[in-house]
């Protein structure tokens, strides 16, 4: 790309950007020599979802937020449920601006509907290739008295981490995977996650729960999963996890839903490290 490549630091793909040439996460891009966020306010989705649907179990059940995505992602998960904004750039999906002042408004105007909104939650997408937007919107969010959910991936930088972590009052991180092979596959790293979740169960005023959704052939081992929950008690017992029901989506039709039976089985292997251990989509 020659002397005139930028590198992007958001992620651990670190691309190399030559003028106008966009990231693997078809939301940051060259411009003029510098990386930008070029999704910035872009949303594809809007809607109300109660917080239990992010998901969160132990974080102001009952409630609603304004949950609000736009598009890309930095991992190629072959599963992907939102595949549809998140494999696709700007010119793939129809999306409208939305500032972080007209998001936070939207968010007043539904909490004065129904007090039982809490807040917005950025997600569908990975919310963290546009970082500044959900540092941009959630201080404004903040400001309005209403709070912030981030469903993420969490394969960022920690400096990505460090800059959104005061504002997020509850998180849930994606973990696909314990195995460091599996998460190349994606194109990500695995810890990275694993700093991300770190640093957020460091947050004193982030509440934070974690899933992992169980790919049949991929990580549906119980010696995977009694890896994973013993590492996250050792980050923090108090750690909420979601083992979730795979079920056939985008690039992996051809594989059918994980078996309940196997889903409860390895809910258990987990509650043999953590307390709070839920199952989703059965």
């Amino acid at each position: 790309m020659g002397s005139e490549a930028t590198r992007c630091g958001v992620c651990p793909r670190g691309c190399a950007l030559a003028p106008g040439a966009q990231g693997a996460c078809r939301a940051r891009a060259n411009v003029d020599g510098a990386i930008r966020p070029t999704g910035y306010g872009r949303i594809t989705s809007l809607a109300i979802d109660p917080v239990e649907k992010k998901p969160l179990a132990r974080w102001r059940s009952g409630s609603t937020v304004l949950s609000l995505g736009g598009y890309g992602c930095n991992l190629r998960c072959s599963w992907c449920q939102n595949a549809s904004i998140s494999q696709v750039g700007e010119r793939d999906v129809a999306w409208r601006a939305v500032s972080p002042s007209m998001l936070a408004s939207l968010a007043e105007e539904a909490h004065a509907r129904d007090s039982r909104m809490a807040g917005v939650a950025y997600t569908y997408n990975e919310p963290l290739v546009c970082w500044e937007y959900v540092r941009d919107a959630g201080g404004l969010v903040h400001d309005a008295g209403l709070s912030n959910v981030l469903v993420s991936a969490g394969c960022v930088s920690e400096r990505v981490v460090e800059e959104v972590a005061p504002l997020i009052d509850a998180a849930n991180i994606d973990l696909k995977a314990f195995s460091e092979r599996t998460y190349r596959t994606l194109g990500g790293d695995l810890r990275c996650v694993q700093r991300t979740i770190e640093l957020l169960a460091a947050t004193p005023t982030c509440h934070l729960e974690v899933t992992t959704l169980i790919v049949p052939g991929v990580n549906d081992s119980e010696a995977e999963i009694n890896q994973l929950a013993a590492w996250l008690a050792c980050v923090d017992p108090a750690i909420v996890l979601h083992v979730t029901r795979f079920h056939p989506a985008w690039r992996k039709r051809d594989v059918g839903p994980t078996p309940v039976s196997l889903v409860y089985e390895l809910a258990d292997v987990a509650r043999g490290h953590l307390t709070h251990v839920y199952t989703g989509n059965c």
